[in-house]
Order: structure tokens, then sequence, then C-alpha cells
């Protein structure tokens, strides 16, 4: 049999959509950094990644194939036929990696009855419970944990081999049958290899080996003149919210400024906390925040001036104004933040990054006008009559 032209290149597509979605998961866990992933091509992925600090770092985990295999060791291989190069028949020599128990060595391994890590379901950095070495704990679906407890099961007392992309990694003995589908990998890591693992194991193994054949780190001089027409539409978004809030609200308008760039504080504080990085559409979603911010302000004041043209006295309108309000902002702005989380949770790169901007200044807004703008105005109100 051979394969026609058509089902090479069908072969290579596939392969390539897939790999392309691995990468995705991958830079995703890294972190919000809003990364651009497209194909370009036949057999290329370009990858784009802003605010990135170690180019090296992200180059070794886009690198990393991650093909997890557990073999039984062939304890009846003589060592000088290994050393000599020689597999039984039904085995097979993978070398040792470079930091773990075998580097520099070969182990026969039987090529038949191990177990794939292409059924893994969860895989995080942990710390190994008695050597309090950093490790990886991985967790397998249904399917690989009935194959793991039949490995497992069957070999009691002997060693089997963690093979990471073709190199052994470590081969513990199995004490006991591991019937949970849950597992530890370790192999004298640092704790960044033992996160970076866990990160390549955890989004999948790539189908083919990536290469990086061009790289490119690009400054942001490109990108000022969006950054600046950015910035001057948040300034005058602000500008005007600000002068039409005083002219209409008057002194309450000025609370509400007030509470307005604490707000912006709060948000580019808990951005840069959080370490994420303020691209374009994250300035987007900053402009549509800083408009939305002063919504519930709006809602708050005008149930005020409702509450006074009833008759009721300044206090008492203040009161009844924040507290009638409040079930309507929560309602306005929960149901906005859900639209936000959906959007990250669904959404790619640029998209994600606009959902936690946005996110995030919806959260702040809440506190700000609920509770910032009601403390400016009881400071000023709540010790003195006011008849007007």
């Amino acid at each position: 049999l051979t394969q026609t032209d058509a089902g090479l290149e069908q072969a290579v597509a596939n392969a390539m959509d897939s790999a392309t979605d691995v990468v995705r998961r991958r830079i995703d866990s890294l972190g919000t950094r809003e990364p651009t992933i497209i194909r370009q091509g036949d057999s290329r992925i370009v990858v784009q990644v802003p605010g990135l600090a170690d180019p090296k770092e992200l180059k070794d985990l886009l690198g990393q194939t991650a093909r997890l295999e557990f073999k039984m060791l062939d304890t009846q291989a003589l060592q000088s036929e290994i050393e000599q190069g020689i597999a039984r028949p039904g085995s097979e020599l993978v070398p040792g990696a470079d930091s773990g128990d075998y580097a520099g060595t070969m182990v026969a391994v039987k090529r038949l009855g191990g177990v794939r890590g292409d059924s893994l379901t969860n895989a995080q950095q942990t710390f190994d419970a008695q050597t309090n070495e950093p490790a990886v704990s991985i967790t397998f679906d249904s399917a690989g944990s009935q194959r793991f407890a039949r490995l497992t099961t069957d070999n009691v007392g002997q060693q089997f081999a963690i093979i990471l992309d073709d190199e052994v990694l470590s081969a513990p003995v199995i004490r006991e049958p591991i019937l949970g589908g849950s597992s530890q990998i370790s192999g004298g890591f640092t704790v960044a290899e033992a996160s970076q693992l866990a990160i390549a194991l955890g989004s999948g193994a790539l189908p083919v080996d990536l290469t990086v054949i061009e790289e490119r780190t690009v400054g942001p001089d490109l990108g000022a003149e969006s950054i600046r027409s950015g910035l001057i539409a948040m300034a005058v978004g602000s500008l005007l919210v600000i002068v039409l809030m005083i002219a209409v609200y008057g002194r309450f308008g000025i609370y509400a400024t007030v509470a307005l760039v604490i707000n912006v504080l709060m948000i580019l504080g808990i951005m840069a906390a959080a370490n994420t990085t303020l691209t374009l559409p994250g300035i987007a979603g900053f402009v549509l925040t800083i408009g939305a911010a002063v919504d519930a302000n709006v809602l708050i004041f005008s149930r005020i001036r409702e509450e006074l043209r009833d008759g009721r006295s300044p206090q008492m309108a203040i009161h009844s104004g924040y507290d009638a309000a409040l079930s309507t902002i929560l309602d306005a702005n929960i149901t906005t933040l859900i639209v936000a989380v959906i959007l990250y949770a669904v959404g790619t790169g640029p998209v994600k990054g606009f959902a936690v901007t946005l996110s995030v200044g919806i959260v702040t807004s809440m506190f700000t006008a609920i509770v910032g703008t009601r403390a400016l105005v009881n400071l000023y109100y709540g010790g003195r009559k006011v008849r007007t």
C-alpha cells in the first residue's frame, strides 16, 4: 500500500492544524499575553507574543514534543549487548535524558505492552513527598487509568521507564498497583523545568516536531501611533465624561469624577499586579470601561432626584437613591461580566485581552460607584443639615 499525494497533503494539513491548537494552548497557559497564532503556508506557524521577557523559554516550550510513554524495562537484556547497541528481539534501546538518572547511557525497554500519555487529562507541577524535589503529577482519563492499572498490577516489583520525547527520565520500581489513574514524574527537574513540562503535557503532545526557522524581536515603535491614538481616545472620552457629569450633577458629578480617577488607578494596579500585557484590544476595553464607569452614578443620582421630587429630605433621598439603584446596577454589570467571562473562555489572543480588561473594569467601577461615591457623599452630607 502507498499513500497518494492527496492523502499525504491531508495528513500534513491535519497535523499542522493539531499542532497550531497545541501551540495556542501552551502559550495561553503562560498567562494573558494576547498572542497571535496563525498558520502560514503548508508547514509553518507564525507566533507573535507581545511583552515577552524570555524568548528562549517560549522556544523551549514550543519545541518540546511532549510525547510521554510508560514502558517496562527489559531486565533480561545484557549490559554488554546494550553497550554495543544490540537490543534483544521484542525490545528497543532508548537513551537516557541529560538530567536524569540514566544520563549518558542507553536503556533497554520492551516495545509492546506500555501505556502512552495521549490519554492524560491533567498535569501540574508539584513536589515529591519523600525528596521534596520538583515533580509533575499527571492524571489519566478512564481508558488510560485502566491501562495504567493493568500495567502496574501485572508488574509489581519490576521497573518501568518513564519516556519523554524518546528519552528515559527515570525508571522507578512498581511497589504496588496504581489504580487511581494518577502518577508522578520526577527526573532531577528544577521548578521552572517541572512547570514547563506540566504545561507541555497538559496541552497535549505535538503531532510533528517544530523547529524555529525565523525569530524577530520587534520594538514598540511600530505600534506607537496606534497606542497614541488609543490614549488620545481614552483622554478625550474621559474629559467629555467628566465635563458632562459635572455640568449635569454639580457636586455629585465631582464625586463621580473622583471615583472615575480611582477606578482607572485600580484597573492599572490590578493589571500590573497580574503582570498582564496592555495592547490595543486591552486599551479598547479600557476606553469602554471608562465610558461605562459612570453609568452606576447616573442611575444613583437620577434616583436621588426622583426621591427629592417626591418630597423626601436630602438625607433620606440620598439613602433611598443608593439602596434603590443597587439592584439595577448589579443586574446591568453582572450580565456584562458574564459576557466578558464567556469571551475569555472561548476567545483567543486579543479577544482574551479585551475580556480581561473589561472584567477588571466592571468590578472596579461597581466598587468605586457604589462604595466610593457613597463614602464621599456621606463625608460631606452626613454631619450637616441640608435643606436643598
